[in-house]
């Protein structure tokens, strides 16, 4: 993958995070959303991360995702835990060679022996430890902060956060700096929404996508390295981007098969990469299609209820119960959607998310996109080449 820097975004998100721009209320907490693999976490650890540690700030990630075997407030509390091992390690040292088991550090008192831990520690005071030991604000970078809302102990870390940065900052200084990012507005949504939401109130913004100037990045390497190739159509090349969805990983792979001297490419590289994002557009259509296809009747009701109404979905009223019934010809109860509803999660990968307050969505955001256009071409529901129904539930 090819290093490609948004130096300008991350400076803008930094202003805005100190409070020195207009960018929404990000003093407050930035929510960014983007797709999955179209570069967020690349931007966050690449570009955001430096420009803030460039600014003074002691800057703190992890990805929820990172190991999913984790509970994510577990995961977020590690993370903190190790950004304060540099800050106190000299203070557990001295303590140790006292003999002494506790110690008194910023007015708390903590236990030497797990220093770099936050056991014992709320998340706020940990926060502040970090904060005065550094003397620098501190900015928390949470990446797919959705999944935080999938069990109690990551909620109850969510709704810390915003009691630490409600502690911590001060009307003209921002101790505190919070980003968090996810691969799906909807889901990330239901941490701003509503009143009991952590962060109600907070907004939205829209990660924007790499364009053009990262096209005509791409495009300089190629004529540099590939003189016999200028000049690239750079417009051709961008539209082929848009296919892939704005994932550099996808078009990237493509651009070196297409460019490679084992590949049978006749005339321009352009028009066989264009060839190969519609390829790849296919691909994942039918991925999805097929895995549409394979399910349970009660499950591809359950599914299609959840595509057509979004954040919207509730699975066992009345309504979501009478739909179900319609599509499959017979009467579906809560316990036959709740079992479609835990197999769709059990599936690897699996189809459904599940919030720790019982809220489903469909786990994959491009799953919408797919509907939407299928939906929109009069091919809503897809159906079985063979003619075949798959297997009954029972």
């Amino acid at each position: 993958m090819i290093a490609f820097h948004r130096n300008a975004l991350a400076q803008e998100m930094v202003n805005a995070l100190q409070g020195l721009s207009l960018l929404g209320d990000a003093h407050n907490g930035l929510f960014l959303a983007a797709p999955r693999r179209t570069g967020k976490s690349t931007f966050l650890q690449g570009d955001l991360k430096p420009a803030l540690q460039a600014a003074g700030v002691v800057v703190v990630y992890v990805d929820l995702w990172a190991d999913a075997r984790r509970d994510p407030g577990v995961l977020i509390a590690d993370a903190i835990a190790r950004a304060l091992e540099p800050q106190l390690g000299v203070v557990a040292r001295t303590a140790r060679r006292a003999g002494l088991d506790k110690v008194k550090v910023g007015g708390l008192e903590v236990d030497t022996s797990k220093i770099g831990r936050v056991d014992g520690l709320t998340l706020t005071e940990a926060l502040r430890l970090l904060h005065e030991n550094a003397a620098q604000p501190v900015a928390l970078i949470i990446d797919e902060a959705q999944h935080a809302l999938t069990s109690e102990a990551g909620e109850a870390a969510m709704t810390a956060l915003k009691s630490a940065r409600d502690q911590l900052n001060q009307p003209g200084r921002i101790n505190l700096m919070l980003v968090m990012s996810g691969s799906d507005r909807d889901k990330l949504l239901r941490l701003v929404n509503t009143a009991g939401a952590p962060f109600y109130g907070s907004q939205i913004q829209r990660m924007p996508p790499l364009g053009p100037d990262f096209i005509a990045h791409v495009a300089g390497l190629i004529e540099a390295q590939r003189p016999s190739l200028a000049p690239v159509d750079q417009a051709l090349l961008l539209q082929a981007f848009e296919v892939f969805g704005h994932r550099p990983q996808f078009f990237m792979a493509a651009l070196g098969q297409v460019l490679s001297p084992l590949a049978a490419v006749e005339g321009r590289f352009e028009p066989a990469l264009m060839d190969a994002a519609q390829d790849r557009q296919s691909q994942d259509e039918a991925q999805m299609e097929s895995d549409y296809l394979g399910l349970k009747p009660t499950e591809q009701a359950v599914l299609w209820r959840m595509l057509e109404q979004g954040p919207r979905y509730r699975p066992y009223d009345a309504e979501a119960l009478r739909f179900y019934a319609d599509k499959i010809g017979r009467p579906v109860s809560a316990a036959q959607a709740q079992r479609a509803l835990e197999s769709l999660r059990q599936r690897m990968p699996a189809l459904v998310w599940k919030s720790a307050r019982g809220e489903y969505a469909v786990e994959d955001a491009a799953m919408h996109r797919w509907f939407e256009q299928r939906r929109q071409s009069g091919q809503w529901p897809p159906a079985s080449s063979q003619g075949l129904l798959p297997l009954d539930d029972d």
